[in-house]
């Protein structure tokens, strides 16, 4: 249970919520929506703690799981087992078991004395296993894993072997089997496949404790919450929906079309009042019946809501590209391993210039170290990426790793655009929504779909004749990411994609296919469609 009173939220010298006063309790399973920017992944994480508000106070009872946008996993070394049955302490639990049981059968069996520690250990450490839950704990954990999509060999893998989208995964299954009172998840469903994503609305939709969840899967959604929070930026407030998801957006749609009612007929009341009185000025015997009119039409303009602007979208446009050769970007025989597992084997390929490749394959495929060696960001173990004539590269990494997040948001786009005046940085910067005091914050404190606005912007006056795409509609709300799709299905050069998204790829246009882990390559066809948000293994 979380309760927060009077809760002011900001972000630097920004107010983005005032007097906050909510709460949360076991079964309240909550939408946490609004544009990108508007304060959704701030607020998600000063109800976890993880930020102080600026005033008021903020109580939970219980303990509570958060899931951020950028969660990263513990210790690599850890597997992804001991990491996930570490969220009760199992971990810990299994490994005195199992060396208990080691002790046990390597105890000399005449040494009696020796005999009975092992017994006396193995004892202990079995009480301890199963206070913690015990095998039918490891059990559950199992069955958490396979639904999120963690199974098999991937179980006993150090997380530093594996992807970006598998750690999260990890800490994913890991919070869900933590039986927290109450969950906060930001994007849960990011590196998800279609089977994992049903899985979770599943879950979610009989969670009995308290549950708040930004997401922009509107199925999800739809399928999960019987109460939304409706962040409105420009009041600096929270709107309180007690319904699900279909019925608040029936009863927004309603309560639009009713205060354009009631400003439309004040304002024809107001003017009918003015015009009335303007005529009886003139007149001595009714100048004072004329104020008061006037005075009456005003108070009844003044009381009215003040207009709700419409959310702004940002104006995304990708760079025009520099002339290049025939083929200005190509690889042979890259390979890569992590912890003894090969990811990338003897791979070729040929990026020709205005071609459009999607690279397609699960989670842990090499689908992202793929991108980041052909953006010079990772070295193969073997074979080599070569740069054709003219090649300027523009890298989006799925993890905002081209951003520094210690710095601001304009001195980030300054460094990735050398060329531009502050003036000039300003001006991209505003198309993409950071205006104002949001040029001056810093990186570190942005939401997820704001990181990938700035890592957009970065593109802009590249010049790249070579887009490397690594999940670039993450995060990102519905206008905003019609407007990168619309950017994709505009740019003349050559674009490499890595997504879920189905609607990324149909933007894109593909006339190429990269499977992996296979390394085979096909001309597209619409039947691998259905497997881009599937995650089939090839």
């Amino acid at each position: 249970m979380i309760t927060t009173r009077g809760v002011d939220v900001r972000v630097a010298a920004r107010l983005l919520l005032s007097d906050l006063t909510l709460h949360i309790a076991p079964g309240d399973r909550i939408g946490l929506v609004g544009r990108n920017g508007a304060g959704k992944t701030t607020l998600l994480a000063t109800l976890a703690g993880r930020l102080r508000p600026a005033a008021g106070t903020v109580t939970r009872t219980g303990p509570v799981g958060y899931l951020a946008q950028d969660s990263r996993a513990a210790d690599p070394a850890v597997t992804v087992t001991g990491r996930i049955l570490s969220a009760r302490g199992l971990d810990t639990a299994v490994q005195d078991l199992r060396a208990a049981e080691h002790a046990m059968a390597t105890a000399d069996p005449h040494d009696q004395r020796a005999q009975r520690r092992a017994m006396a250990a193995y004892t202990r450490a079995e009480a301890e296993f199963q206070a913690r839950g015990g095998y039918p704990a490891e059990a559950e954990a199992a069955r958490v894993a396979a639904g999120v999509g963690l199974s098999g060999p991937v179980l006993d893998s150090p997380l530093g072997a594996l992807s970006g989208g598998q750690r999260r995964r990890v800490e994913l299954a890991r919070i869900l089997f933590a039986d927290h009172a109450t969950l906060l998840l930001d994007e849960p469903t990011n590196h998800l496949d279609a089977d994992a994503v049903a899985w979770l609305r599943g879950y979610l939709a009989g969670y009995p404790g308290g549950l708040v969840l930004i997401s922009h899967d509107v199925p999800l959604l739809a399928g999960t919450v019987n109460r939304v929070f409706h962040l409105d930026p420009q009041r600096a407030t929270v709107d309180v929906h007690n319904t699900g998801w279909d019925a608040y957006l029936a009863q927004r749609a309603a309560d639009e079309r009713r205060r354009a009612r009631e400003r439309a007929n004040a304002e024809r009341k107001a003017a009918a009042l003015h015009a009335q009185a303007d005529r009886m000025r003139a007149n001595v015997a009714t100048a004072v019946t004329a104020r008061s009119m006037a005075r009456r039409a005003d108070r009844m303009l003044a009381a009215l809501e003040p207009v709700r602007q419409a959310e702004r979208t940002a104006r995304i446009r990708l760079p025009e590209p520099a002339p290049c050769g025939r083929m200005p970007l190509g690889a042979v025989g890259l390979a890569k391993s992590y912890g003894g597992r090969a990811v990338l084997d003897g791979l070729d390929l040929a990026v020709d210039r205005g071609s459009r490749l999607v690279v397609l394959g699960p989670n842990g495929a090499g689908k992202t170290t793929l991108l980041r060696m052909l953006a010079g960001r990772e070295a193969p173990d073997a074979g080599r990426v070569v740069p054709g004539p003219g090649l300027r590269l523009g890298y989006f990494a799925q993890e905002h790793d081209t951003i520094d997040p210690g710095r601001t948001v304009r001195e980030n786009l300054a460094a990735a655009a050398p060329g531009l005046t502050d003036g000039d940085v300003r001006h991209v910067l505003g198309a993409f929504l950071f205006r104002g005091d949001d040029a001056d914050k810093p990186a570190g404190v942005l939401s997820g779909g704001e990181k990938t606005r700035l890592a957009l912007a970065g593109l802009v006056h590249s010049g790249a004749n070579v887009l490397l795409l690594d999940e670039p509609t993450n995060n990102l709300d519905p206008a905003s990411r019609a407007e990168v799709l619309a950017a994709v299905g505009g740019y003349p050069g050559a674009i490499v994609l890595v997504t879920h998204d189905p609607g990324a790829v149909e933007a894109l246009r593909p006339d190429r296919v990269l499977l992996l882990p296979g390394g085979d390559e096909d001309l597209w066809s619409e039947d691998y469609l259905g497997l881009v948000a599937e995650g089939e293994v090839f």
